[in-house]
């Protein structure tokens, strides 16, 4: 029995908003022919099905509950390395203490413990029970069941190890599937600290965005298998057959532990770093458009009145909001909050994913958002790597293992950029069409 009731205009808006991303995938596929429709049809339902079991469905709610629950209660033995090493240091409730002592120190944790789950194997088995799912309904190869299974819970960098003996011999459309799911997914360590962003403090709302978060994890892997799968149509025949890579990440659980740390440590200064770049580089731009071009012709004060105070000025983040603004109307998306959306979409497309949730923290935090139904569907809208410079990471990291595919990873790495920024839109339009 459902628990509430399903609201009529939100499976209108929804179905509408997946009939434009679906149209929109066919028009760029590079062989409308030879799509398999079956595929498509199945992947949106394996997403519609789980959607009303997380939404309605009592049982299964508090099933993710819990995982939700011990997910925060695992992020939050971060905090005692980050207090033992910084507490007092600064203002614990501004925005730079919890990103720098609380967030980043968060990826490392997640990514000695990813190691060492793998070390033990039990990563290896419930990727190869989700991919044994993924490989029946939608009838897959293995290499593509496992991939996107993997990237459910590691990154794009790391979910190509999983099938590594595959890479090699993988066709085109494989190829971009594997891109694809790392765009479009997140992995566990990035996912920890997206909940510390949005959650704040606050131990409840950490286990609201967890929960929202896992879903829009596992909800995005079919939906990246179904977009690629329009854009680049398999038209040759693959293997069925599924085999996890068990190549072990040490010889030992602490050897395991130690490289898992040291890659969270790299993964964690990459992040400050990007950001720290990302916000000078933002700022160059504004006091440009604001202040030379804004305050010299009256545009500012314009912007300010029209916007009712959301935005003060013409700079970037209005640009970039007005430009993907329709995208977050199809995704649900309530009127008042469209400017708001786009900017966060243009700056996770743009910059990075992490740039824009800790815009998102802020503009949640100062209440420019008008509805909590557009925060659930920028929360699942914005879950994923799907921006420009994931495209240099995948070349990069895949072709290390498979140095012959390194011109199909080229070839492909705009495609597999759509196709990941369509699947997050398409599992936050699913959520738009059933959260109340």
């Amino acid at each position: 029995m459902l628990e509430t009731s399903i609201s009529v205009a939100g499976i209108f808006r929804g179905v509408l908003g997946l009939f434009a991303l679906i149209l929109i995938s066919w028009a760029m596929s590079s062989n409308r022919k030879a799509i398999d429709w079956k595929l498509v049809a199945t992947g949106i339902l394996m997403q519609i099905v789980f959607a009303v079991l997380v939404f309605y469905v009592p049982f299964i709610k508090q099933f993710f509950e819990f995982f939700a629950r011990a997910f925060t209660k695992v992020t939050s033995f971060t905090m005692e390395g980050s207090k033992m090493l910084f507490e007092g240091l600064l203002n614990t409730e501004s925005l730079g203490f919890l990103f720098a002592f609380q967030v980043l120190p968060t990826i490392v944790f997640f990514s000695a413990l990813t190691s060492l789950l793998y070390y033990l194997k039990i990563l290896q088995l419930m990727v190869r029970a989700i991919a044994w799912i993924m490989n029946r309904t939608m009838r897959l190869s293995g290499a593509e069941s496992l991939s996107a299974a993997a990237n459910i819970f590691v990154g794009q960098t790391e979910a190509p190890l999983v099938v590594k003996p595959y890479i090699e011999r993988m066709t085109r459309s494989e190829i971009l599937c594997l891109m694809s799911g790392g765009m479009a997914t997140i992995a566990g360590g990035v996912l920890a600290s997206y909940i510390a962003l949005l959650g704040g403090t606050d131990p409840e709302m950490q286990v609201l965005f967890a929960r929202h978060l896992l879903t829009a994890s596992i909800l995005s892997a079919p939906a990246a298998l179904v977009i690629s799968k329009m854009l680049v149509p398999e038209t040759e025949e693959v293997e069925r057959e599924m085999h996890v890579n068990e190549e072990r990440i040490g010889t030992n659980a602490l050897e395991a532990i130690t490289n898992g740390t040291s890659e969270g440590l790299k993964l964690a200064i990459n992040v400050g770093a990007m950001l720290l770049v990302f916000t000078a580089f933002v700022a160059m731009f504004n006091y440009i458009l604001s202040d030379f071009i804004g305050e010299r012709s009256g545009l500012n004060q314009i912007i300010e009145n029209s916007t009712g105070g959301k935005y003060k000025a013409f700079n970037l983040q209005l640009i970039m909001g007005y430009v993907f603004a329709p995208l977050g109307w199809l995704c649900g998306v309530s009127a008042s909050d469209l400017l708001v959306a786009g900017q966060l979409l243009g700056e996770k497309t743009i910059l990075n994913e992490f740039f824009a949730y800790a815009s998102f923290s802020q503009m949640k935090a100062a209440g420019l958002f008008s509805d909590t139904k557009s925060i659930i569907v920028v929360t699942y809208a914005l879950c994923g790597f799907s921006n420009i410079a994931s495209i240099g990471i995948q070349i990069g990291g895949i072709s290390t293992i498979a140095p012959n595919q390194r011109t199909t990873l080229s070839q492909l790495g705009v495609r597999a950029l759509i196709a990941g920024t369509i699947a997050c839109l398409m599992t936050a339009t699913i959520a738009g069409m059933f959260y109340s």
